[in-house]
């Protein structure tokens, strides 16, 4: 692990001027099985790349590994890379974490202008509770992947609305295919040092002639045990794992969710119907939620991937309604679950003798809610079906 962590840090200091690397928005436009599986969907923005350097990673690291990188290597990275050093009151004020903060202030003014919230003119969506996960672009140079990893942790460990961080681009291309262990490393390493950061990695988007089979044999066990995922994006590829029912008995006893992307996995990969794993994570009681992978690739939403699950899979509303509760109650928001059970039946006991449907809540209730951001949300959701239901 030292040895790993070692490369990674030279690498840095040998390589690490700071840079903006702009990812590219990919729409396929031959619909070929084939090229599909290579025109895969980018991350659409821009992703800082920032090398960043402070006090606490060099405390909390092994001696021998200070020891082993050199001064003058951390006064080349101090100078080409702006690294960022602890400040005396404790805090990270660093160029990319101020720089990104910036950015979604802006981001967020932005939003509340175009859907007029706060007036008269607001549209539900201003009612919508939003956080972000920090995006690392697997595909670049493992200096690079190194430094945004970190500046994720930093970012999500020094900004609320910032949850946790992925790691995007092509699981399949060569070189996330041929980095996928040392990026699990780093995040292991990392990970040590942030343990509060969540994390969630896209792990088994892969299928059958995309990779050499043993490509598909470890990734989503690796994410899990050694890259510390608590959502996997997509897990097409469970059944080519080593030993994948016992791996699948882990996700439900671990409870890692599984988020399920029908129409993303039909176009990218050509998995669809029978041969999509959702209903074999369903009969070993794997969390899932539904998503929409990238809306504007796979030209999806919300409302059709529920409808395509409950068509093809014959899904009740029952299954569904537990797939939006899943989705919250696996959401990286702060605070306590509503929920005392993984099934989702049973409340807290502060909030044990309150009924949804009620107007008022006992004291015990109302001060369990206004304390845990993620419970008052679940909440709020489980008023919503009352009143969706009454409709019919």
């Amino acid at each position: 692990m030292v040895g790993a962590t070692v490369e990674c840090l030279r690498a840095t200091i040998a390589l690490a001027p700071i840079a903006l690397v702009p990812a590219v928005a990919a729409v396929p436009i031959l619909r070929g099985r084939w090229i599909l599986g290579r025109l895969r969907r980018l991350v659409l923005g821009l992703q800082p790349c920032f090398v960043l350097l402070h006090a606490q990673l060099v405390r909390l690291v092994d001696l021998d590994l200070v020891h082993r990188v050199v001064a003058s290597d951390l006064r080349r990275l101090a100078d080409r890379g702006r690294a960022v050093a602890r400040s005396v009151d404790g805090t990270v004020p660093g160029d990319a974490v101020a720089a990104a903060r910036i950015e979604l202030d802006k981001e967020g003014v932005a939003i509340q202008k175009k859907l007029e919230c706060g007036t008269p003119s607001a549209v539900p969506a201003c009612d919508v509770t939003v956080r972000y996960l920090y995006q690392v672009l697997r595909g670049l140079p493992p200096e690079q992947v190194f430094a945004q990893i970190l500046t994720g942790f930093e970012l999500a460990s020094a900004d609320s609305r910032v949850v946790g961080l992925n790691l995007v681009m092509p699981e399949d291309w060569y070189v996330p295919m041929r980095d996928f262990n040392l990026h699990m490393r780093m995040l292991d390493y990392l990970h040590g040092i942030y343990p509060k950061v969540h994390i969630s990695l896209h792990a088994g988007e892969l299928a059958m002639g995309l990779v050499p089979p043993e490509g598909l044999s470890f990734h989503i066990r690796h994410s899990i045990e050694l890259g510390h995922a608590e959502r996997i994006g997509h897990g097409v590829a469970v059944m080519d794992e080593h030993n994948a029912l016992d791996l699948m008995r882990e996700m439900a006893e671990r409870k890692v969710l599984v988020e399920i992307c029908l129409t993303s996995n039909d176009v990218i990969l050509g998995v669809k119907g029978d041969q999509h794993p959702l209903p074999v994570y369903l009969r070993y009681n794997v969390p899932v939620a539904l998503a929409t992978d990238d809306e504007g690739v796979s030209r999806s939403d919300m409302t059709h991937e529920y409808l395509r699950a409950a068509e093809t899979y014959n899904l009740s509303y029952v299954d569904l309604k537990h797939m939006a509760r899943q989705s919250l109650d696996h959401s990286f928001l702060p605070g306590a679950s509503l929920w005392a059970d993984s099934q989702q039946t049973r409340t807290v006991t502060a909030c044990a003798s309150d009924h949804v449907a009620s107007s008022t809540q006992s004291a015990g209730c109302n001060r369990f809610l206004n304390s845990n951001e993620k419970a008052s949300l679940q909440w709020k959701l489980e008023r919503d079906f009352i009143t969706f239901e009454n409709k019919f």
